[in-house]
Parts: C-alpha cells; structure tokens; sequence
C-alpha cells in the first residue's frame, strides 16, 4: 500500500502548471495537463536583449518594434491554432523578424569589422532532438529557413560559410546580394564602433580587444543584442526552439556566437522545456545555457522560471555577461529572464491576446 500511496503522490506532482501573466509581470501558475483532449498552445518570440532604458526609445521607434513583434507572435500563433507544428510556428515567426530592419538577425543585421554580414541560426525539434544550425552566412536571406533544411534534409547538424550556402542553392532556398543586408543603421553604428576603439587605443597607447561592452549603447541602445528566437508548444504537445542572429557590431575573424550553437543559444527537449537566447554570445556558450535551464528542470524539477532566473540572474550574472532568454514546457508554463535593462519580447496570454514588451517591468 505504500508503494501504491508514493506513486499516487509522484502522478501527483507531475500535474504541472500553465503560465498566465501575473501582476508583479512574471507568472503565475495554473494547474492543468496537456492532452490530445485538452490542447495547451504556447508561443514566445523576442528580438534581443540589452540596454534598452525606458524612454531610450522614441515613441514612434517604439511603436514600429512592437507592432513588428505583435505581427510576429499572431504569425506564429495562428499556425498553431490551425494545428501546425511547432517548427512551423518557429519558422515563420523569425522569418518575420530577419525581413524587418529593426532586428538584428537577416535584414537587419550588423556589420562585422570588414564591412560584412554574417549571419547564424539554429532551430530544434523538441520531440525527436533533431537540430539544424548554419554560420558564417552571406547570402541567404533567411537563414533560419536553412537551418531547419540542414535539421530535415541533411545528415547533419551544422553548415557554415560557403558550404552551408552551396547547400541552400541545392535546396532552391532564397539567396540575395550582399547588399540586400546594408543598412544606414547598422553601417552608422559600425563607425562609432570603431571610433570608439580607435580613441581607447590612443588613449590606452596599447591594443584594446573587440568587446560587446564596447557596443554604441547610450546612442543607438536597439544595437547592443538584436538576436532573435521563438519557442513554441504545439497541440500535440511537442517543443520547438529557433533563434536568428546577425552577431555583433564590429565581430572579426570568422566570430561565431551562441545562436547557431544548440544547448547554448538554443534548446528544445519534450522532457524539459524549449529555450531561445539572447545576449553576449562567448558567456552563453561557456555556460550551455539553453541546456543548463532545461537540465535544472529535468534533473533538480526546478519550475521553468526559477530554472531560468537562476541561470540568467545568477550564473550569467556572476560570469560577467548579460541577455536573456524566454522558455516554455510542455504544459504551456512561460518563463521569461534578463539580467539587461529590456528585452524586446512577446508572447500570447491565456486570453489569446497578445501581450508585448520592451522594457523590465
């Protein structure tokens, strides 16, 4: 009788919550199962993390973010409630975000200290774990389309450069000019970039090193990390995750950050949660941190919020980087952390209204 007792009590605990906004801005916790009978969608998107203070943007730049990620989030949204899949959803959402020039991931992106755009993705398959990532990319006009082709229709992981490129053409996905990507933006904020470099030089009389710190943050805040991501929970109850980046202003040497890279940048496992970063990429990558919420979960049975906070606001924190992530499980609980001053972000309340942010409540 006591075994029996124990695993009622184990069944139990496993009735695990549906995330609703709360009052102080994080959520509260419904209980509720997910079932072929019952249906819990969720969805997630952002656009980057950084120093974004309240009031730093005009009205009306504030305006053109949020209607861009309210589009976004409807997008993605829409297709789960016809019955998509979660990839779909994934896919379609960041789609929306690289075609737009106020985010740092397709059109949008920065320049690396040559001159160039060099773009990154990933996405991830939380049923199966399959995974699809691509680097380094020139041309391609949606790289986190790629991505998904390189997790469906190839045997690996990741492509990079000129061989992840050839592949696109194989697989008739958009190639553009390089021009395509030049913005006036994302140009202006390479030459400060570099001015303020060349004035620490002279002032120092010794090599600085490239830094994010080093990014135009009090004049152009919307440039410090413009990754993009979207995490969905679809009515089958599968994860997804995808993120889309265009790296950082000023990046040299083939740089490579936490986008593409899968349990850094991006996560998605039915046992735990689906995850998309953004921030300081090298921390991101040293810490794991995608996997490290989704193994605080599935390991320690930690909510999907306190997973989250305690990689974001603690471990990040203490390491000396700074971002942020938003996560989902697969009974719709949302959690959403940065340790930065925003994060432009958006999700769909339980009212099926979409709920859009910029700065930290």
């Amino acid at each position: 009788m006591k075994g029996i007792a124990a695993l009622s009590l184990m069944a139990a605990l496993l009735v695990l919550p549906v995330a609703s906004p709360s009052q102080k801005g994080g959520f509260a916790e419904i209980k509720q199962l997910q079932s072929p009978q019952n249906p819990k969608l969720g969805f997630m998107i952002h656009g980057g993390a950084g120093v974004i203070p309240k009031g730093s943007l005009s009205p009306e730049r504030e305006r053109e973010y949020k209607a861009k990620l309210e589009e976004a989030v409807l997008a993605g949204y829409k297709l789960l409630q016809a019955g998509k899949p979660g990839l779909d959803a994934v896919e379609a959402a960041i789609r929306i975000l690289e075609d737009s020039p106020l985010f740092n991931a397709g059109k949008g992106a920065v320049f690396t200290n040559d001159g160039k755009n060099e773009l990154d993705a990933s996405i991830m398959n939380g049923k199966t774990l399959a995974a699809g990532a691509v680097a380094g990319l020139r041309h391609v006009k949606n790289p986190i389309t790629l991505a998904r082709a390189v997790m469906e229709r190839s045997p690996h992981v990741m492509m990079v450069g000129e061989g992840a490129e050839k592949f696109a053409k194989e697989q008739n996905i958009d190639l553009v000019d390089e021009k395509y990507f030049w913005t006036q933006a994302r140009w202006d904020a390479l030459q400060l970039v570099i001015k303020e470099e060349e004035q620490q030089k002279a002032k120092a009389n010794e090599p600085t090193k490239p830094s994010v710190a080093e990014l135009p943050a009090r004049s152009l805040p919307e440039n410090r990390f413009g990754t993009v991501g979207a995490v969905a929970l679809d009515k089958f109850g599968d994860l997804a995750a995808g993120t889309s980046t265009g790296g950082m202003t000023n990046k040299r040497y083939g740089r490579v950050g936490d986008a593409p890279i899968i349990g850094a940048g991006t996560y998605a496992n039915n046992d735990s949660c689906a995850v998309s970063a953004t921030g300081w990429g090298e921390f991101f990558i040293r810490l794991g941190v995608a996997r490290d919420i989704g193994a605080l979960m599935e390991y320690r049975a930690m909510p999907i919020q306190a997973a989250a906070d305690l990689v974001i606001k603690q471990k990040l924190q203490k390491l000396g980087g700074d971002g942020g992530i938003i996560a989902i499980d697969k009974f719709g609980n949302m959690a959403i952390s940065f340790n930065s001053d925003g994060m432009y972000r958006a999700y769909i309340g339980p009212d099926g209204k979409p709920v859009v942010e910029i700065y930290a409540q």
